[in-house]
């Protein structure tokens, strides 16, 4: 028996000495046997650097077959001529059946074959020695196994599909984050400021620009002498320096002012950097999920990535889920009470669809919504970046050939289900727009169906009769069904 054991530095081929001692390893596994009287090398093939030995590593992780493990069996195994004589002991059973396949070696593997492994793995050093390591000692072989771990979790981190939109889990988090700040700063700013010019906050209404004004202009004194057409309109410029000579507030001091405006500076700032963060987020939505920030816009399609973790994540959720993300306690509230209606929708009630629709149907939408978003999300996790979406012909339509600048074209469109769904969606809002405004109107009033029960008039009846101020009835109008007996049995 050989055994194929892969090392930092390369791969190596063992023989297994006495086959018959290998029972022993699964019945005692607390006592190691030395690994020097079970195995000897047989033959060893070298990495040629560090690439090759990461793509070596990435393979049988993957349980794939390796091009230079291939040629190594082939040169040591196959040429020599014992691939018939000889079975090949390796870890992994799925390379073990592509050995079989591509070179025609059995192979075996199991809980012997593992713990034999383990014994090799604690000697591999004095088992390379005097053959192998003749220039290098065992700590260059513990060295280059580090560094070989580095390089295999780097590469895993750099091309994960589940690392990618990790970017856009913090950048929606920090800019939630920078929202919280920005205001709780400007309300800061207004309540220090208004004491000194209490009249400016019924002027501005907008945050930023307030901070803006505050900052340029500094005390209320000094409004006449500013120019404030960088910040706001001619009349708005007019009423606040009008205001400033009949103000009400107290007044500051100049060190006072100093620290209003170095605030006013920091919420100048964070909101500088906040659309810069927001054109980040909205370029990388585009780059990672075009179809669902298509859908629902960059701003709700992250949040969703964020609240489930990942792309992939949300990507497995149906759409029943997608629809009350972010509900989740106001949904087990409701289960928890009797006869309480379940939340509509989550976060998706902040899509730009679900407020064009109208109040009654918001629901409706957001379950249209919701299916749609659960499509797009798929798209863009499991398909490729140039896939577009095929459409069902009529049976003896012949598909028409399109030119290569055309096909160009539609590979680079990959929102077209982002666009598609958008489409039905806002179908849907018109049609429940249609109805509301019926209803609002008033339809006209149809004839009662047959078989419903319908208002009695007693003027329609031909038994009443009305003469002046006496009424009768005819009984002679009665009509009567037939009474039949029934046949005893």
């Amino acid at each position: 028996m050989l055994l194929l054991f892969e090392t930092a530095a390369g791969y190596a081929l063992f023989k297994v000495k006495d086959e018959g001692k290998l029972a022993a390893l699964t019945e005692n596994p607390t006592e190691v046997p030395d690994a020097m009287s079970l195995v000897t090398l047989q033959d060893f093939k070298h990495f040629a650097n560090t690439t090759e030995g990461l793509e070596a590593c990435t393979a049988l992780v993957e349980s794939k077959l390796p091009r230079g493990l291939r040629h190594f069996l082939k040169k040591a195994v196959v040429k020599k001529g014992l691939a018939e004589s000889e079975t090949l002991a390796v870890y992994d059973a799925k390379v073990g059946s592509l050995i079989k396949k591509k070179l025609g070696i059995t192979c075996t593997s199991g809980q012997q074959v593992s713990e034999l492994m383990r014994c090799v793995r604690g000697k591999i050093s004095e088992l390379l020695e005097g053959s192998v390591l003749k220039e290098h000692s065992a700590q260059d072989l513990a060295t280059s196994a580090l560094g070989l771990a580095h390089s295999y979790s780097r590469y895993k981190l750099k091309f994960s599909p589940e690392k990618v939109d990790t970017m856009i889990v913090q950048a929606v988090s920090l800019l939630d984050d920078l929202d919280k700040e920005i205001n709780t700063y400007c309300m800061r700013v207004r309540e220090w400021y208004g004491w000194h010019f209490p009249e400016l906050s019924k002027v501005i209404s907008d945050p930023v620009t307030y901070c803006k004004v505050v900052q340029h202009m500094g005390t209320r004194e000094q409004a006449l002498d500013s120019d404030l057409s960088e910040y706001v309109p001619e009349a708005m410029e007019k009423e606040i320096k009008e205001l400033s000579q009949v103000s009400m507030g107290t007044d500051v001091t100049s060190e006072d002012m100093e620290n209003i405006a170095e605030l006013c500076g920091q919420v100048i700032d964070l909101s500088a950097y906040r659309e810069q963060l927001w054109d980040y987020l909205r370029s990388r939505m585009t780059a990672i999920a075009p179809n669902l920030s298509t859908l629902v816009g960059e701003l709700v399609g992250a949040r969703l990535i964020a609240h489930t973790g990942s792309l992939i994540t949300l990507a497995k959720y149906p759409a029943s889920t997608i629809q009350i993300l972010g509900a989740e306690k106001a949904l087990f509230r409701a289960l928890k009470v009797k006869n309480k209606k379940t939340p509509k929708y989550g976060l998706i009630y902040h899509a730009s669809l679900i407020g064009q629709a109208p109040t009654k149907g918001k629901g409706k939408i957001a379950r249209v919504l919701a299916a749609k978003a659960a499509l797009c999300a798929r798209v863009d996790a499991l398909a490729d970046a140039t896939m577009t979406v095929k459409r069902s012909r009529p049976e003896g339509e012949e598909e028409e050939e399109q030119p290569e600048e055309e096909m160009e074209v539609d590979e680079e469109a990959s929102t077209q289900m982002g666009m598609e769904g958008r489409e039905k969606v806002e179908a849907r809002i018109r049609l429940l727009e249609a109805a509301v405004s019926r209803g609002a109107a008033g339809a006209a009033k149809k004839p009662a169906a047959a078989g419903k029960p319908q208002r009695y008039n007693n003027k329609a009846d031909g038994r009443f009769t009305r003469d002046g101020d006496k009424q009768g009835y005819d009984t002679g109008k009665d009509v009567s069904a037939p009474v039949t007996k029934k046949a005893r049995h």
